[in-house]
């Protein structure tokens, strides 16, 4: 019987790092081609351009989902639901802004306003909120957010957005004199400016309404405060900022017909 030939531990450990090594490479190929192969983000440099054409080169849900969500966003952390009742088609500033408010935009101009008006679950508030889309660069919509918090111009009533009715909703009486809480949020990642401005569903008259900040200011005994709606104006605000983000972010697609 022939002796067997004595085990080399060094050639063993070799061989087996070779394989690691070749299923390592292989792996990484075919990882590195299904990273390749998925829809990308626009590059960064192209994203300020896409977000100032998102007015008419998305779908309407994409910018105003038919429903929001708004866990935690009401006083005292209480859930929110809200659901879209009227779209307003694009617009100039115009048809949606105060003189002084448009005056106010006048250096990064206005390219077109989209607006919704949104009901609270309960039906006792409405929320119309708008996205004005500007021609502005980064170092002017960075200069506009700059004057804005340092002149207050956000806590300005005459600077307050007008609300969108909606004939035949909850929102039929919704004009400028049931008119509550406002916010207005000038964005610096892309040339935007979101606004929304809440009121009561019963078409109740508004004399002293509240930018939304103070609304939600804690032992506040104003009638916006007390009925949550400068919540309603920040919470609905805020969820279509996400989605216009969401939008800015998500791979290229055909402009609407």
């Amino acid at each position: 019987m022939r002796p067997v030939p004595a085990r080399r531990p060094g050639r063993t450990v070799a061989a087996l790092a070779c394989l690691v090594l070749g299923l390592g490479l292989t792996g990484g190929a075919a990882a590195g081609a299904w990273i390749a192969a998925r829809p990308e983000a626009p590059p960064v440099a192209d994203r300020w351009t896409e977000a100032g054409k998102l007015w008419h080169s998305v779908p309407v849900d994409a910018l105003f989902p038919r429903t929001l969500k708004g866990s935690g966003a009401g006083p005292g952390r209480a859930d929110r639901n809200w659901t879209r009742i009227a779209v307003a088609p694009d617009g100039p500033c115009a048809d949606a802004l105060d003189p002084l408010l448009t005056r106010v935009l006048r250096p990064v101009g206005c390219a077109r306003v989209v607006r919704a008006t949104y009901r609270e679950a309960t039906a006792s508030s409405v929320t119309t909120v708008g996205m004005v889309f500007t021609d502005g660069d980064r170092t002017g919509m960075a200069a506009l957010r700059d004057r804005f918090a340092g002149e207050g111009l956000d806590r300005r009533a005459d600077l307050m957005p007008r609300a969108l009715p909606a004939p035949g909703t909850a929102a039929a009486s919704f004009g400028d004199p049931q008119r509550a809480s406002w916010r207005v949020s000038v964005l610096t990642d892309a040339p935007v400016v979101v606004y929304a401005v809440s009121g009561f569903a019963d078409g109740r008259a508004v004399a002293e309404p509240q930018p939304a900040a103070e609304a939600m200011a804690p032992g506040r005994a104003t009638a916006p405060a007390q009925a949550g709606l400068g919540h309603e104006a920040k919470g609905v605000a805020d969820r279509i900022e996400r989605a216009l983000r969401k939008a800015v972010n998500a791979p290229p697609r055909e402009p609407r017909a």
